[in-house]
This record gives structure tokens, C-alpha cells and sequence, in this order.
């Protein structure tokens, strides 16, 4: 505790609060929650549900926002108060106290600078996240599982609604692939850091000469489709074949055509639903994906462009982003950001926010430095 200098440490928490606070904009923000509370408190508000949902949602975000930045800014406060009187009356156990609200500030400061990272056009949106199996055959379809699991566990410990919109069973094990929305604001700009390809080191369970086995899998993460998007895909632009959902080793667990495949013919993008009970939501919720998927693409082509007229910018992203070994030693590890873990269990149950963040510092500093050249 004697090795704790509380007033430097107090100065730099007020500092970085403040920073926070700037780029933050809590002027703006107030303005925001004003303005949305009057949409929100109109009479007819609910004759447009999906509508209404958006402004109460959006409501509740950015009261919560304000009210995190208030509760730090107390917090930092009351800190002060207590290391003062902590030190007055030379007690111990309020020095300690102190020292443990120090570390827990400390963390929930750099939690919400990380959310000021996410300034990207659609990252305030909800997120489409799609695994696919690779390289590696049962193993490739078993880690597609696990990666499936251990986003819905990432999820679940935010208390972030999810919902599972397809799964595609493999015979043996595992998954061909899944889609699933993270319904939260900012989720498409927390989770597309995790995009790319995903390795897995480990002794195959499907090998029964026990032999160490690399398999593959691929994320993709797109902002889901907002009403005010202009995205319009011409009948004559899309094929729709029906089949009959199916569960693990091809079980049927349906007995009607109510599956829907959408291929936009233009671009090749194809896009399965099956989880729904009928073919008409399964063709709604196909179709939203397959206009975020091409709202995404037309960005990446408008970004593309940009890149031509501002000259090459060199790929940041390369094939495999990360690596999950578990043997001969237990490591998951980026390979873009360099962290890495040993606890190996603990990354596939959820634990993974000190990779999502230093991916987002890393692509902010990417973005900044081609912004520079």
C-alpha cells in the first residue's frame, strides 16, 4: 500500500476521465436522450413496432452511456474522499479498500475508451457473425462449434441478446457453419475484430492414433441492416430454393419445406436460414442478412476505390488472425496484436475481451497511420 502514490494515480484517472468525456461528447449526448425521449413519449409510437423498438433501444443506450461516464466521474470522487480520510486516520483497511477501487476504476476507464475506438460508420450497429468450417475436416467442424460457443458465451457474460439463425451440421462432428445476431448497439464494431481465419493446434479426440492435427475456420462479422438503408435487390436478382431444416447427422427435425437458401445472382452471395418455424420467417430473416452482406460489400468496393485514387494501402489483415494451440503447449495467441493467453479453457468459455480490445486499438492505429500516409 506504501508503494501507492494515490494522488498521482487519482490525477491520471481524472485525466483519462476527461479525455473520455471529450470525445464522448456528453453535450451531444444530452441533446440525443432529450430528443429521443420525445420520440419515445409520443402517442403513436407503437403504430410502427419495429420503429419504436429502435428508438427505445437507442434510448436506453445512450442513457446508459451518460449514466457510465457519470457513476466513473463519482467514483473517482468518492476514491479521492476515501484515500483522505483513509490516510487522516492512518486506517488500513480503508487504505485497501482504496487501493482495490483504484484497480477496479482503473479497468472500467479503459473498458469505456475502448468503446470511443468505435467511430466507424456502421459500428453502432448489431452484428451478423458467420462461422465456417475450413481446412482440417472433422476437427475443422468441431472448432467451428467451439468458436459458435464461445461467442454466445461472450454474449451471454455482457448480457447481450443472441439469436441463432442457421446452423449447418457436419456428419461426424460439429458444424459445416451457423449464423447468429449479437442484438446490442456496437456489437458489429466490438466483434468485426474477431473476422478472419481461426487456427486450432491440438491432439485430434477424432484420431484414433492420438496424432496432433491443424484445422481451420473462418468468422465473418457484417452490421445488420438498419430500414433507412438503401439497399434495393430486384426480384430478378434473386434465387430462392426451399428445403426441409435438418439437425445433427442430417436428422430431419422438420417435416415441411420451411428452410430458404437466397443466392443474389449478381455477386454469388448465398445466404441459408432454417431455425425459424416457418418458411416466411426464415425468408425475412434471410433476406435481411443478404442486404447487410450487400451493404457491406458496396462499402468495401466505395472503400476500395478510395484506396485506388489515395494509392496502395498494404492489407493489415492477414489470413490467420489468431491461433488456439493446445498442444504440445496451451497458448491462444493473435497474431496481429501479439497478446496472448495460457488459459486456454477460459478464451473457449467466453474470455475474450482483452483480445476484442487490443483488436480494436490495433485497427485504430492502422486506420490512423493510412490515414497519415
Amino acid at each position: 500500500m506504501a508503494n501507492i502514490d494515490f494522488s498521482a494515480e487519482i490525477r491520471a484517472l481524472r485525466a483519462t476521465y476527461e479525455s473520455i468525456e471529450r470525445v464522448s461528447d456528453v453535450e451531444t449526448l444530452k441533446e440525443d436522450i432529450a430528443e429521443l425521449s420525445e420520440r419515445a413519449g409520443e402517442p403513436d409510437l407503437w403504430d410502427d413496432p419495429a420503429a419504436a423498438q429502435k428508438i427505445t433501444s437507442r434510448l436506453s443506450h445512450r442513457q446508459s452511456e451518460l449514466e457510465r461516464l457519470t457513476k466513473l466521474e463519482s467514483r473517482i470522487d468518492d476514491l479521492e474522499v476515501l484515500v483522505e480520510l483513509g490516510q487522516d486516520e492512518d486506517d488500513a483497511d480503508s487504505m485497501g479498500e482504496a487501493a482495490t477501487e483504484l484497480e477496479s476504476i482503473k479497468k472500467a476507464l479503459k473498458e469505456l475508451e475502448v468503446v470511443t475506438l468505435l467511430s466507424g460508420e456502421y459500428d453502432e450497429r448489431e452484428a451478423v457473425v458467420s462461422i465456417r468450417a475450413g481446412a482440417g475436416g472433422v476437427d475443422a467442424a468441431d472448432f467451428a462449434e467451439m468458436l459458435l460457443r464461445m461467442y454466445l458465451r461472450w454474449a451471454e457474460r455482457h448480457g447481450y441478446p443472441t439469436s441463432v439463425m442457421d446452423t449447418s451440421y457436419a456428419e461426424e462432428a460439429g458444424l459445416k457453419s451457423a449464423t447468429f445476431e449479437v442484438k446490442a448497439p456496437y456489437a458489429y464494431g466490438t466483434l468485426s475484430v474477431e473476422a478472419g481465419t481461426h487456427r486450432l493446434v491440438r491432439i485430434s479426440p477424432f484420431d484414433n492414433q492420438g496424432r496432433r492435427q491443424t484445422s481451420f475456420a473462418a468468422v465473418e462479422v457484417i452490421p445488420l441492416i438498419e430500414q433507412t438503408d438503401s439497399i434495393e435487390i430486384p426480384d430478378n436478382e434473386i434465387r430462392v430454393d426451399v428445403f426441409r431444416s435438418s439437425g445433427p447427422g442430417g436428422q430431419s427435425v422438420n417435416t415441411t419445406d420451411s428452410a430458404v437458401r437466397l443466392t443474389h445472382i449478381p455477386t454469388g452471395t448465398v445466404v441459408s436460414m432454417q431455425n425459424e418455424k416457418s418458411q416466411l420467417q426464415n425468408r425475412a430473416a434471410a433476406m435481411r442478412v443478404l442486404q447487410s452482406r450487400l451493404l457491406l460489400l458496396k462499402k468495401e468496393q466505395e472503400d476500395a476505390e478510395k484506396k485506388a485514387l489515395a494509392g496502395d494501402v498494404k492489407a493489415s489483415w492477414g489470413d490467420q488472425m489468431r491461433s488456439y494451440v493446445l498442444n504440445p503447449y496451451q497458448m491462444v495467441k493473435d497474431l496481429r496484436t501479439e497478446h496472448e493467453v495460457g488459459n486456454t479453457s477460459a478464451v473457449f468459455d467466453g474470455e475474450i475481451d482483452d483480445f476484442i480490445d487490443a483488436g480494436i486499438r490495433w485497427r485504430t492505429d492502422n486506420r490512423n497511420a493510412a490515414n497519415n500516409n
